[in-house]
């Protein structure tokens, strides 16, 4: 992607990790920009197979591509939501690394969920048939449908979206209210629960949602829906997003905007230190076990937060260059790290010293979380400053990268010296 013009001149701000709603802005931009671009290519690729896919692919694609089309005439915002849906952009990557043949055209044929997602979300009014060749259909951000292969009809009003097989039929609505699975087990749909007093859903379901090789050293798998504990899920966000509207009000919004599902992930037989991470195919996602206490969620968002902004701002300006190959160790990580993931990791951490600063400082924090704050930044500042000495003289930096790090360095300057205070930005 080309940088846009005036590119450069968002990375100081961002190199601070503190939340600006006009950045937020720029990297959701960012990210849709990127979600249509690999959109197009599908298509392309599509295209360029001509007849080496069978008809009834083909004329599936065309059905699908015509229902997206009509619900973006219907309400552009609403498709766009839908499309950038964290999931989507690992479906996209998924199937753009298929080999041609049954595999792409297992990945193609998951176009229908996005496209019915956005008809429904779109409010468009809409009766078709389509063939279902999987016991699944995923729309994404809104839930999973069960059902037996074979013919449906599908039926989208002011309700929802109706659909019938075989004499049965169930209605599809968006996110869940208090009853999140309807119909007889044969066709059934489970919505996506929301999580309180915000648009993110705990999304338990989406077949893209985490690799299937799992996350981490213990590669661990996300949990499906029947072992998901969504009250507790709840309980703890809610107290999380108290915690850090005390702490940081600038955080919450900008963890708001900018995360859409937390995934969550299995506990492994031997629990250990929790787990969490980003794709970078699907930003906004955030994939975690479940934190012991508000205070471990509140800096698991902030630090996955800050992986979603560098893989956003990735689309923009490159930091890193592709043919890098040094590894280095850091404070946070047994193992070492390539440069890119040395600038992810102090990106993170930087931002979570920011958070324990005014955590550290501030009046309205509680007694615990301040002492805990004083504890983990004290703990961690000179581990960043190690990161940042390292990327500081690495040459698998571009000209924007360097610019980048030099912004952080500065960040993380100031949160040491006795000036920088809440009110002070970093």
């Amino acid at each position: 992607m080309t940088p846009a013009p005036g590119s450069f001149e968002i990375l100081s701000p961002l190199a601070r990790t503190r939340p600006r709603p006009a950045l937020t802005a720029t990297l959701r931009a960012a990210l849709h920009s990127h979600r249509l671009l690999l959109l197009k290519a599908l298509l392309v690729r599509a295209d360029r197979t001509g007849d080496r896919l069978s008809a009834a692919v083909r004329r599936r694609l065309e059905d699908d591509w015509t229902l997206l089309v009509r619900a973006e005439q219907t309400d552009a915002a609403a498709v766009r939501d839908v499309v950038d849906y964290p999931t989507i952009g690992a479906w996209l990557a998924e199937a753009l690394a298929a080999p041609d043949g049954p595999e792409f055209e297992e990945h193609l044929g998951r176009l229908t969920g996005p496209a019915l997602a956005a008809a429904v979300r779109a409010g468009c009014r809409f009766g078709t048939e389509r063939v279902l060749t999987a016991p699944t259909l995923n729309l994404p951000g809104l839930g999973l449908l069960r059902c037996r292969p074979g013919h449906v009809t599908l039926t989208a009003g002011a309700d929802g979206l109706r659909v019938t097989a075989d004499g049965d039929c169930v209605l599809a609505t968006p996110v869940a209210g208090p009853n999140p699975r309807a119909g007889n087990g044969a066709l059934s749909w489970s919505a996506l629960r929301r999580l309180p007093d915000s648009t993110a859903v705990l999304d338990d379901q989406d077949p893209y949602r985490a690799p299937p090789d799992g996350i981490g050293p213990a590669a661990l798998r996300a949990a499906e829906r029947p072992h998901t504990d969504h009250p507790a899920w709840a309980a703890r966000w809610r107290d999380a997003r108290v915690l850090l509207s005390a702490t940081d009000p600038g955080r919450v919004a900008e963890t708001t905007a900018l995360v859409r599902a937390v995934v969550p992930l299995a506990t492994p037989a031997r629990p250990g230190t929790p787990t969490s991470a980003t794709l970078h195919t699907a930003p906004g996602a955030v994939l975690s076990q479940l934190p012991a206490t508000p205070a471990d969620l509140v800096e698991l968002l902030v630090h996955e937060t800050h992986h979603t902004k560098l893989a956003a701002l990735d689309e923009l300006l490159p930091l890193c260059r592709p043919d890098g190959r040094t590894l280095h160790r850091v404070g946070w990580r047994r193992d070492p790290r390539p440069v890119p993931g040395v600038l992810q990791g102090a990106y993170a951490h930087l931002a979570l010293l920011d958070l324990w600063h005014r955590a550290r400082d501030s009046p309205t924090s509680f007694t615990a979380w301040r002492r805990r704050a004083a504890e983990r930044f004290e703990a961690h500042r000179e581990r960043v400053g190690e990161a940042l000495s390292i990327l500081r003289e690495s040459d698998e930096l571009t000209s924007a990268g360097r610019e980048f790090v030099h912004g952080m360095v500065a960040c993380h300057e100031r949160l040491g010296s006795a000036a920088d205070r809440p009110g002070n930005p970093a």
